[in-house]
């Protein structure tokens, strides 16, 4: 199974900010969508990404007053990213070697998603009650 196959059951829909957003605008995004990152874009171009994790760790850092920093002094910048075609297996590994838990799908140099850990784990358990399922079905008509 492909990342283009988890994409097809989550959709497409990509959630940026801009790099001069403030981080408090973006820590009310979050709560309201009930998400845990966005990517920071600017002219379709990847700056970064704001995850609830760097919030935290710039609060903890400097206190309440990184809510009023620009998203761009606050973001993570080096992003990594997968393609459509990568496999579940491979971007679990990228995830849990990278210890991050969202990755933007990137074909022909456009993005064209973002998925998480929690999309992952949810076509995952999919997949495998549909190989149960095809067991039970084999195992009663065998």
């Amino acid at each position: 199974m492909t990342v283009r196959a988890i994409l097809g059951s989550k959709g497409h829909q990509i959630i940026s900010v801009s790099p001069n957003d403030k981080v408090s605008s973006v820590v009310q995004m979050l709560s309201q969508r009930r998400i845990g990152a966005v990517l920071v874009m600017s002219h379709h171009h990847i700056d970064g990404i704001l995850s609830e994790r760097d919030i935290v760790r710039v609060i903890g850092e400097r206190g309440a007053a990184a809510l009023d920093e620009d998203v761009s002094a606050v973001m993570t910048r080096k992003v990594i990213g997968c393609k459509p075609a990568d496999t579940v297996g491979a971007i679990m590994e990228k995830m849990t070697t990278g210890k991050f838990r969202h990755l933007p799908v990137i074909e022909d140099e456009k993005v064209v998603g973002l998925i998480s850990i929690g999309d992952v784990v949810k076509f995952r358990l999919r997949e495998f009650e549909r190989e149960q399922e095809a067991l039970r079905e084999y195992i009663a008509t065998a």
